[in-house]
């Protein structure tokens, strides 16, 4: 029996032993605001303890698996206690989603950027159209990765090479982001096929045993994570301070290329 839930940011659907969690905010390619964080928390939580539910299949709405943070959420004067709890939250969604007791898949359509990228990183299997762009990003905007990435770039395709695209904040296509390790499987066909292709595979998998090495291995990596979330909070902190960053979000919104002076 299939169960919806939804909300102005974020939409649940249950069906059987897969639970389906959209991001729903697709005029702005959902872009993560401090509301769809917190409800797609709030959302990871409550399938985290459906005992009825294996698989959780994460997307977006529309045209995008997400665009990354929201711009207007970072223009906005915010004082210290508002940015920590911003990134307080992003990282307990990321500890949630990447420790929660079910097999998780992110089924990536057009941009997945950014803290987009971020929480597609998080997933255990990373499914994408053939037509998407990943990108990591923050340099653009004179940032540093958040979300946990630092971590799960380094777990992928090692320390050297997550430095290079962290630096040079590339976007990838799908088939390049899947030769260099950082997502699973492109979709030849409709990305929609792919995913019912795979749920096909898992449900008829022994699912119990999967999510047992998964917790083992999450249960094992859980303090160093924390740690990096820790940093990457402390770091993102000072780098919204800088003059490059402002200079990246004014050529952001003047859609200019931005000149930066190492300050």
């Amino acid at each position: 029996m299939a169960i919806d839930f939804v909300t102005d940011t974020v939409n649940l659907q249950i069906d059987g032993r897969v639970a389906t969690v959209e991001m729903n905010r697709p005029e702005s390619l959902n872009a993560l605001n401090f509301e769809m964080l917190k409800g797609l928390l709030a959302v990871m939580k409550e399938v985290s303890h459906l005992n009825e539910v294996d698989i959780v299949v994460l997307k977006g709405n529309g045209r995008a698996f997400s665009s990354g943070g929201d711009i207007k959420t970072m223009l906005l004067e915010a004082n210290e206690s508002d940015f920590s709890s911003v990134m307080d939250c992003i990282n307990e969604l990321v500890v949630t989603l990447y420790s929660m007791p079910k097999l998780t898949i992110s089924a990536v359509t057009g941009a997945a950027a950014g803290l987009g990228f971020s929480l597609a990183l998080a997933t255990d299997y990373i499914l994408a159209e053939k037509s998407s762009k990943l990108a990591m990003n923050f340099i653009g905007i004179g940032l540093i990765p958040d979300g946990g990435s630092h971590f799960f770039l380094q777990q992928r395709i090692g320390e050297d090479k997550a430095k290079q695209l962290i630096w040079e904040g590339k976007v990838l296509s799908a088939d390049e982001a899947m030769q260099i390790g950082l997502i699973h499987e492109v979709a030849e066909d409709e990305l929609s096929t792919a995913v019912e292709s795979k749920l096909s595979k898992w449900l008829n998998s022994p699912t119990e045993a999967m999510i047992k090495t998964k917790k083992i291995l999450a249960d094992k990596n859980r303090p160093l994570l924390l740690k990096v979330l820790e940093l990457e909070k402390l770091g993102q902190h000072k780098m919204r301070q800088t003059e490059d960053h402002q200079e990246g979000i004014q050529a952001f919104i003047e859609k200019r290329n931005p000149v930066f002076k190492g300050k």
